[in-house]
């Protein structure tokens, strides 16, 4: 059995669709000239579809990135407050045990 990874099963498709826009191309009901006008308008008609389509991507990748940004930034303060904290408890734990030593000892 072969595994077929996302980019042979997507090489796959575009053979498919090329090997049908070639039939398509020859069993076209309308004259060469129409059909090229047809394929040139359906053609850009789909740049434009495709360049908005990613300037929309782009605004909400770039709206979730300022987001998550923001998200990152109030997650990183916290967590240095809260490393702050146990540094100042560790260190008061420490001290506290080198007095109890020296009182101990000290006796």
């Amino acid at each position: 059995m072969s595994d077929n990874t996302g980019g042979d099963k997507f090489l796959y498709f575009l053979a498919g669709a090329g090997i049908g826009t070639a039939f398509a191309l020859l069993f076209a009901s309308k004259s060469g000239r129409e059909t090229r006008d047809i394929i040139a308008r359906t053609a850009t008609d789909s740049r434009d579809f495709v360049a908005g389509k990613v300037t929309e991507g782009r605004q909400v990748v770039e709206e979730r990135s300022r987001k998550l940004g923001d998200d990152f930034t109030s997650f990183l303060d916290k967590s240095k407050d809260a490393v702050q904290r146990q540094k100042e408890q560790l260190t008061a734990a420490f001290e506290a045990g080198k007095a109890a030593y020296r009182e101990e000892k000290g006796e």
